[in-house]
């Protein structure tokens, strides 16, 4: 009998109780000091668990069921990806191993739960082995002979959210070749849930893609300060990251250039550049700014790229220039009132220093007014970094069932970046999956992505509707095509929502025209 290794769960609570052989790996992995900006290496959640059951499946000493009844599995139904399992062509291996150890008894392999249950006891077997004595040292200085590459396809981003009133297992498709386009919409007003539900899409985005050749990496825009918040450092493991993921402007300029690199490139390529930036720039602030201004402060960006010979400017060069273009540069006005607040922020650094499309990143955000030009600069610049890296991109990776995303863009607090013609957010939304791109908006109401410069909806794959204190009839036609006792149902299921549940479209539904076209969810419980 095979043994199947699909839809096997976790052990509640197996990533913390494997924390300590995780960092005592660690410390003996990396050096003690670190050059310039090198990251620390930090082992993902799957690799400390493969260790673990790979050493505890070389352990020949005799196994006990009784000791199942004590493994309690993952609450959420966290699972554990079928890649942790096809990894470097180890399934047969692993599959040989727990038959040989387990001979004697009368396993019926297909039992999930059962299945499940012996694969954490052998990580926990594993782990007690390593944390005694020398047995760490010992196996960190064996020596193998040969290797092999890393293998796989497109790994299957099948994201389990939560479950259905049915009990059913809710899964979001991300990335097969049917889906139209891959980018999510969240409503959902303080106390909702919203905040978890942002942390499952990431927590299986990354565990479903992380040991693959096409891992998907991330940038979350953290407005309240909850995932950089020491205090949740545990969160951060969900995601596979650790603190050196998290870029705090008030502490060090965010290592990158935003501005783009205009050498040996047209002058009217700089001059179409500097007329949106300087629509952008003019959009941050609330006061009234002229059109006399906006077009100074154009030419003050086109002079910059001038004064620079193409190459990226700063903020302060742009401040510069425009005031060289006053009338009266001595008296300020609503331009060099931004301007300046950008130079004295120190946002950015002067040159790249990281790649922000091939690793993960959380930018802290809470120091800011949400609504402030500094956090609408800040957000506005970054996204503008992705649309230059993304223009140098090649077409992602395709499959004959599945296309490569690289890169999730997650703007919590959306609305304040919506409120505008914000036109590096639209590219980033139309590149779509010509590039692997992505990205999640969420927002405290749905009505907030009804915007006269763009349709979020008909870009949107997955409308996630959660608790709101209003919304318009509108907004839930546009999405759902309901009217009559449908629209009533719906609304009154909205209004219904407790705290971590959510209305979804149902598409089936709506293309066979049979039964309600939404449905209700009941999300994972993770932070």
């Amino acid at each position: 009998m095979d043994i199947s290794f699909d839809n096997l769960r976790q052990a509640e609570g197996i990533l913390d109780n494997l924390n300590e052989i995780k960092e005592k790996i660690e410390q003996r992995i990396n050096l003690q000091y670190k050059a310039a900006d090198e990251k620390r290496v930090v082992l993902t959640g799957n690799k400390i668990m493969r260790i673990c059951l790979i050493v505890g499946l070389y352990l020949s000493a005799k196994r006990n069921l009784d000791c199942l009844t004590e493994i309690q599995l993952s609450k959420s139904s966290i699972r554990i990806p079928s890649s942790f399992f096809t990894y470097l062509e180890l399934k047969d291996l692993f599959g040989a191993l727990l038959k040989l150890r387990y001979q004697e008894f009368e396993i019926d392999w297909t039992d999930s739960p059962t299945v499940s249950r012996i694969i954490a006891s052998e990580m926990y077997r594993g782990r007690d082995y390593l944390l005694q004595g020398e047995n760490l040292d010992t196996f960190m200085m064996a020596q193998t002979v040969g290797g092999r590459n890393r293998t796989g396809g497109i790994p299957a981003l099948q994201l389990i959210i939560g479950q259905y009133d049915e009990d059913m297992e809710a899964l979001l498709d991300i990335n097969s070749r049917s889906i139209s386009n891959t980018q999510i919409l969240v409503a959902g007003t303080t106390g909702s849930g919203k905040t978890n539900l942002l942390a499952v899409l990431i927590n299986q985005l990354r565990t479903l893609s992380i040991e693959s050749p096409y891992p998907v990496n991330f940038l979350l825009f953290d407005y309240k300060g909850e995932f950089s918040d020491p205090m949740n450092n545990h969160w951060l493991k969900l995601f596979e990251v650790d603190r050196s993921c998290i870029l705090d402007p008030i502490l060090s300029p965010l290592p990158f250039t935003p501005f783009k690199d205009f050498r040996d490139k047209a002058i009217q390529e700089i001059n179409l550049y500097a007329t949106e930036m300087a629509s952008a720039l003019c959009a941050l602030d609330r006061a009234t700014i002229s059109s006399k201004m906006s077009n100074r402060l154009s030419i003050a960006i086109s002079e910059a790229y001038k004064k620079t010979k193409g190459a990226p400017i700063t903020f302060k060069l742009m401040l510069d220039k425009y005031r060289e273009g006053m009338p009266n540069p001595d008296n300020d006005d609503s331009v060099t009132s931004v301007l300046e607040q950008l130079v004295r922020a120190n946002l950015f650094a002067e040159e790249d220093k990281i790649n922000l499309v091939k690793d993960s990143f959380i930018v802290k955000m809470d120091a800011y007014p949400k609504d402030g030009p500094i956090a609408k600069g800040l957000v506005y610049f970054v996204i503008s970094k992705l649309n230059n890296i993304y223009e140098s991109l090649e077409k992602q990776a395709v499959s004959e069932d599945y296309v490569e995303i690289r890169h999730f863009t997650i703007i919590d607090e959306a609305h304040y970046m919506l409120s505008f013609d914000n036109r590096p957010l639209r590219n980033l939304i139309a590149v779509g999956r010509n590039k692997g791109l992505s990205i999640i908006l969420a927002t405290q109401n749905m009505d907030d992505f009804k915007s006269k410069s763009f349709d979020f909806y008909a870009n949107a794959q997955y409308p996630l509707i959660m608790k709101q204190q209003s919304i318009s009839d509108g907004v839930l036609k546009d999405i759902f095509g309901v009217s009559g006792k449908e629209f009533l149902d719906l609304k009154a299921a909205i209004a219904g929502l407790q705290k971590g549940e959510l209305i979804i479209k149902d598409s089936n539904a709506d293309i066979l025209g049979i039964g309600k076209k939404w449905k209700k969810i009941k999300v994972n419980h993770l932070i």
